[in-house]
């Protein structure tokens, strides 16, 4: 992507706290420390790689605060109380001004139902379908490819890429991001056995997603067996996960890929989920919980803490140690087979 910010226009867009020396070169693209040359922008966001700085040919380098540092003549850092959020502001100005967005109107080969309820500068995309009564707010962008089902609503700012699919009665918030073949509404993993045979049970409820929340590529969230599955405000949704039926999810919370929620669970508010998490059915996860990755939640009692680990998940620091004695099995094992060895050179022949 090509872009270019003078050094003024970094210190106006970022505001940072302290400006150390200048750069007359412009910037034009952001590498990590080791890697930027001249006209590059790179950040320090972990402290392990502060040796990295000194080394670094960036022309602008965006510190944090109360580091001892000289640049290099022709170089500039810029310091703030959190480097990677300045970044990320540079990052949003990027996409901002520079991404292609697509332009308000709808595309000829789109199929929209003449029920349909469209507001002011939406963008739809070519292959899109749209089913009779959906509702789509202003300012949403539709991309190629996305299928709408009945009485869906969608609301302002929201963004759906390519291949999104948002199924029958399901309702998105305003300035939700829906990421490539998300599926939002498809059938929880419903049945009962009857007689040997696994009788279908029908899904009527739908997924409510509330204000801010993204969701990443080819994640999929099912509709509920009745009510509603429902994300809440701001949480924010990795790349593959499976979000079972009425599951609800609280405001804020980090989920990241391969997690798995099955159904009927309640996660709350701020609740923080690792890589490749299983968490069990009709569970009840508190505020500000955090599990770490690979773990396996097949219960929570209160005793366990906020702060989990393992298969099964166990408290942090009872999983730590465990993990650390695991490793010494081979060892003892060794050990009691001489001790064993020992007894019974002692006992009578």
């Amino acid at each position: 992507m090509n872009f270019s910010y003078e050094l003024d226009e970094l210190i106006d867009l970022l505001v940072p706290k302290e400006v150390i020396g200048h750069t007359s070169f412009p910037i034009s693209y952001i590498e990590s420390l080791t890697k930027t040359k001249r006209g590059g922008i790179s950040f320090l966001g972990n402290l392990k790689y502060r040796k990295d700085v000194s080394i670094s040919q960036a022309s602008v380098i965006l510190l944090p605060m109360g580091l001892d540092l000289t640049p290099k003549e022709n170089q500039c850092f810029l310091l703030f109380d959190n480097p990677s959020l300045a970044l990320g502001k540079l990052c949003q100005d990027i996409e901002k001004k520079y991404c292609h967005r697509p332009s308000v109107g709808t595309h000829p080969k789109a199929i929209i139902d003449a029920t349909v309820s469209i507001g002011q500068n939406v963008s739809i995309g070519p292959n899109v379908v749209i089913e009779a009564n959906a509702i789509i707010s202003d300012n949403v962008v539709i991309m190629a490819g996305c299928y709408i089902g009945h009485g869906v609503k969608i609301g302002n700012n929201s963004v759906l890429h390519p291949s999104v699919k948002v199924m029958d009665f399901c309702e998105i918030g305003s300035r939700v991001t829906l990421f490539s073949g998300v599926v939002i509404g498809s059938d929880g993993f419903g049945y009962e056995t009857v007689d040997g045979i696994h009788e279908k049970i029908p899904q009527i409820g739908n997924v409510i997603i509330e204000d801010d929340v993204d969701v990443g590529a080819n994640t999929t969230i099912d509709r509920a067996r009745f009510s509603h599955t429902k994300i809440g405000k701001g949480t924010k949704i990795d790349n593959l996960v499976q979000i079972g039926h009425n599951v609800i999810i609280g405001n804020g919370c980090l989920i990241t890929a391969q997690t798995g929620i099955a159904g009927s669970t309640i996660i709350g508010d701020y609740v923080v989920i690792g890589g490749q998490v299983g968490i069990a059915g009709h569970l009840n996860i508190p505020n500000g919980t955090m599990i770490a990755g690979k773990s396996s939640v097949a219960s929570y009692k209160p005793k366990m803490g906020k702060i989990l680990r393992g298969n099964p998940t166990m408290p942090i620091n009872d999983a730590n140690l465990f993990y650390v004695l695991r490793s010494k099995i081979p060892n003892l094992f060794d050990r009691v087979l001489k001790l064993e060895e020992s007894l019974r050179e002692l006992l009578p022949k």
